[in-house]
């Protein structure tokens, strides 16, 4: 497939990006409210929770990225993931205002989210006059 060299590095990346971010969160989320000067919430686990969740998703992006094609299947849950997050921050943001720590994650996010989709489409199985080109 011609879009391969190019899907597989996008799911590296946003491996790359959603598992640094979720170790961090778990490991190092009180540095990061107070280098942002936000208030933590009451208990960190409401920080490690979505960080481990992080985690699994950057799991299921290099298993995206090992084989595009195969795990097609995989890349709604990374679509449905970034409009999850993008929808609640802009929501905010925009409504009612949200702290700035927030803000470059869902620009990120929105980037991610129109490049899965594209992954998403130029994985699609191929029509019947595709499939019967030779190649």
């Amino acid at each position: 497939m011609k879009s391969k060299p190019v899907i597989t590095p996008l799911f590296i990346v946003a491996a790359l990006y959603d598992g640094i971010l979720g170790v961090v969160f778990i490991l190092a989320g009180s540095s990061v409210f107070a280098w942002y000067n936000v208030t933590p919430p009451n208990h960190f686990g409401y920080v490690q929770f979505p960080g481990a969740l992080l985690i699994v998703f950057a799991l299921m992006f290099l298993a995206v990225a090992r084989k595009p094609e195969a795990n097609r299947n995989l890349i709604p849950y990374g679509i449905m993931l970034k409009i999850s997050y993008c929808g609640v921050v802009f929501y905010h943001w925009f409504r009612t205002g949200i702290p700035n720590m927030w803000k470059p994650f869902a620009i990120f996010d929105l980037v991610f989210l129109v490049l899965f989709i594209w992954a998403y489409s130029a994985l699609s199985k191929p029509s019947a006059v595709e499939s019967s080109k030779v190649e």
